[in-house]
């Protein structure tokens, strides 16, 4: 199909109101899609706050073909906005990007397009869309809609406030009659509103959709031998695509060493590395050639894969706005996927010291309360959905079903005697040591450290020895949760106890505590939660079909299906055009284009079926 040919299905589309079908191969809008589109078409500012996989970019996207004039996305990273021109220009859209990785003359090019009214969508940064040239260049063509996405960006009491994305308020005074669009996954009441006031929204239509995910799977694991607890969790996830993320460039190279020996196509990814090195990993990944990133937090804002089936923190992350996003990253297609997170308290304290060399002022004020908001929930009892929602102000009762505390919940024993043991010890020790050491006395091991404190010879020496280390590392960090003992900081997270801890070590009061977890929870339950029945050998078959595709077009594989699509067809099981396109995700331009190679392998594999069947 020529450009030309593509703008004229365009208009065509767009004045019948069909573009979601035609376009995009969806027979119905997601919860509040139609709302902001209807909004955003009449002329109005909106603000979206939608989960990730939640549909944001259709909320533009539908508009821009559907208003005169082209649609400017401001995004933040070049390889967000290639992925969405990929994907656009798969079912038939006319989008392009500028952006500094373009040569010259694929520059002039694009210009050329916009000029010639060529373009319905323009992808650039927000660097570039404030240069004087930039907005005098786009001051000559007609502009339809402005969508700033990613727009946590913007506001100072956001998790990740960048200050370029707060000067993109000036655009209102050189478009003053063109709606804009701010879309974010994250976004609490006062970061909306720093939204809304930065970028000089006018009476904005505010949708706050929900924040819950659920086919997400949240689990928290007490971090004891992280690797091997991870190579443990890796087994249940055998040959799908995740991330795993590590607070420092040391341990994702670490982490993705020690995958690669085990024969796992893993990679690392951080800043640390050359823009062609990590261009050639998240490549790799969107196209399936790698299984498993292992990354810091440069990786991940942008990725639209929607095939990613696990999300694993490694480490804790600062804020529950990064955790949210990070998890989100799992289960776009809405098929289920983990967020599984290794917790320990004394990475919490690490994080706490780090903050502590930053100056004084709002933002640090900031960090700090969202850091200890992402401690208590780690630390919870509660359902984690629950935690998570309320955080973002929606409010619920009813426990998810879906997360470990609910799949499993704790289970409570009389635990004086085991405190009063861990306690004495600490007090014996002189409140001089920390947990490892602690634990080791407690459970008489015999080393050189212990023999020359002479604690070997204390009252409590062996007294834990029917426990194992991990089970102890438990005990103490749930004491320390409890507020019986504190970690000094000052003094290298020495174990020192607390007013409250006397009356426990008298036997004036009983303490009830939970059993220590040390693997991963009981799957049973959550194992049946969105099984669908769909032929598993069509499925296999589909997918080698689309990445040979995919590598043919140079293209990732989701841009010609995503996961859910492929499901449904080995669902549905369509013999013919017309039953192809009802199955959601095939459109228009995507059925005349690969339509036929589809249904030959169906058919293939039906035939085959039907010959076993009889020689069976």
């Amino acid at each position: 199909m020529t450009p030309t040919d593509s703008a004229a299905l365009t208009s065509e589309i767009a004045h019948d109101h069909s573009v979601l079908q035609t376009v995009f191969g969806y027979h119905s809008y997601r919860d509040g899609q139609k709302e902001i589109i209807d909004a955003v078409i009449a002329g109005q500012d909106c603000l979206v706050i939608m989960p990730t996989g939640g549909g944001k970019s259709l909320c533009y996207q539908i508009p821009a073909l559907m208003r005169d004039g082209i649609t400017i996305v401001i995004s933040p990273l070049i390889s967000l906005m290639k992925d969405q021109v990929d994907q656009l220009i798969a079912n038939g859209v006319q989008a392009a990007c500028l952006n500094s990785s373009m040569t010259p003359d694929e520059q002039s090019e694009t210009w050329k397009s916009l000029r010639e009214g060529n373009l319905k969508l323009l992808y650039v940064s927000p660097e570039r869309v404030l240069m004087r040239d930039f907005i005098e260049r786009l001051q000559s063509i007609q502009v339809g809609l402005i969508a700033v996405d990613e727009a946590h960006c913007v506001s100072q009491w956001g998790h990740d406030f960048r200050p370029e994305y707060a000067q993109l308020g000036m655009l209102k005074q050189h478009f003053v009659d063109v709606p804009v669009m701010a879309l974010t996954a994250t976004a609490d009441d006062t970061t909306r509103q720093d939204i809304c006031q930065r970028l000089a929204l006018d009476t904005p239509n505010i949708y706050l959709g929900s924040f819950d995910r659920p086919n997400i799977r949240y689990t928290l694991l007490e971090k004891h031998k992280p690797l091997a607890q991870l190579t443990q969790f890796l087994t249940t996830q055998s040959g799908q695509s995740g991330i795993i993320y590590c607070n420092s460039r040391k341990r994702v190279e670490q982490v993705a060493e020690k995958l690669c020996d085990q024969n796992i196509r893993a990679a690392g990814y951080h800043a640390g590395m050359s823009n062609e090195q990590r261009g050639f990993v998240q490549d790799a990944f969107q196209r399936d050639d790698i299984q498993i990133v292992v990354a810091t937090v440069a990786f991940g804002m942008g990725i639209n894969k929607p095939n990613v089936r696990f999300v694993v923190h490694y480490d804790i992350p600062r804020n529950i706005e990064s955790y949210y996003q990070e998890t989100g990253r799992a289960g776009r297609d809405g098929l289920p996927a983990e967020a599984v997170m290794f917790y320990d308290p004394s990475d919490i304290g690490w994080l706490h010291r780090c903050l502590q060399e930053k100056p004084e002022g709002p933002q640090k004020q900031v960090e700090s309360h969202k850091l200890n908001a992402m401690g208590a929930f780690a630390e919870a009892l509660t359902c984690r959905r629950l935690v998570l929602l309320n955080y973002f102000g929606e409010y619920r009762e009813k426990p998810c079903g879906n997360c470990d505390i609910c799949l499993d919940p704790p289970t409570l024993f009389d635990g004086t005697e085991q405190a009063q043991k861990a306690l004495s010890c600490v007090y014996r020790v002189n409140q001089s040591f920390g947990v490892g050491y602690v634990v080791e006395v407690l459970r008489g091991m015999q080393n050189q450290r212990i023999k020359d404190h002479a604690h070997e010879k204390l009252s409590t020496y062996g007294l834990g020895k029917d426990n194992s280390h991990e089970y102890w590392v438990s005990i103490y960090r749930q004491l320390i949760h409890r507020g019986y003992l504190v970690q000094n900081i000052a003094r290298s997270s020495v174990l020192q106890l607390t007013e409250e801890a006397r009356p426990l070590l008298r036997g004036e009061i009983a303490l009830e505590l939970a059993v220590p977890r040390l693997g991963l929870s009981p799957r049973s339950k959550a194992d049946k939660l969105g099984k669908r029945n769909y032929d598993k050998k069509l499925f296999a078959k589909l997918r080698k079909l689309r990445k040979a595709i995919a590598d043919e077009e140079d293209v990732p594989p989701y841009v010609v299906f995503n996961d859910a699509t492929l499901i449904e067809m080995a669902e549905m099981i369509p013999t013919s055009q017309g039953e192809l396109l009802a199955v959601n995700g095939v459109g228009q331009r995507k059925l005349e284009k690969y339509g036929n190679v589809f249904l030959d392998v169906i058919e293939d594999h039906i035939t085959m079926d039907s010959n076993d069947a009889s020689y069976g």
